[in-house]
């Protein structure tokens, strides 16, 4: 039996559910990122146990195929910009495509009706949001950020930063060091 988990996107919430999967006695033959795969059926009332353990870190069950699959795309996205350090031979929409089993327009259609963005426009926010959080810890350069998110080069990075944030990268740091600062 398979159960499907949304806002499941990192490392972390993968441990979180095998331990309270454990807790709660149910044994699983894996976990990814929105999805498990229990060893056999659960009644009800363990679903309504898994549900309510779950919520309480803000995970929630789902049981609609469009919200599954958008899940999913929001996984792959996940792994393929955080998880995967070798760059992929296929354009993103024929790594969808491959993983998911579906049509990249139907994937495309489903997603922008259920988030309300392209996954194009998701894929910018999530990786703007990334590189924010890596100029932060100043462990990276942005050459080696740039390489990390599967930016062309570093004034790809930039710009599209810019375009979005409204500020440099350099600026951004800037600004964020002296917020860290008082």
């Amino acid at each position: 039996m398979k159960i499907h988990i949304k806002y499941m996107v990192s490392i972390r919430c993968k441990i979180f559910v095998a331990n309270e999967l454990t807790r709660l006695g149910l044994e699983y033959n894996k976990i990814e990122l929105g999805e498990v795969e229990l060893k056999k059926d659960i009644t009800e009332n363990q679903i309504e146990q898994v549900k309510i353990a779950f919520e309480c870190v803000g995970l929630k069950l789902i049981f609609n195929k469009k919200e599954i699959i958008v899940e999913k795309i929001k996984g792959i996205i996940v792994e393929m910009y955080h998880y995967l350090n070798e760059p992929s031979l296929l354009n993103f929409s024929d790594f969808l495509q491959e993983r998911l089993q579906y049509d990249y327009n139907y994937l495309a259609c489903i997603f922008s009706e259920t988030v309300g963005l392209t996954i194009e426009h998701y894929i910018i926010a999530h990786k703007i949001e990334n590189i924010k959080t890596l100029i932060s810890y100043d462990d990276l350069n942005l050459f080696e950020i740039s390489l990390k998110l599967k930016y062309k080069n570093s004034a790809h990075l930039s710009n599209q930063f810019k375009q979005i944030t409204g500020q440099t990268p350099s600026f951004y740091k800037a600004v964020n060091n002296k917020k860290h600062e008082f």
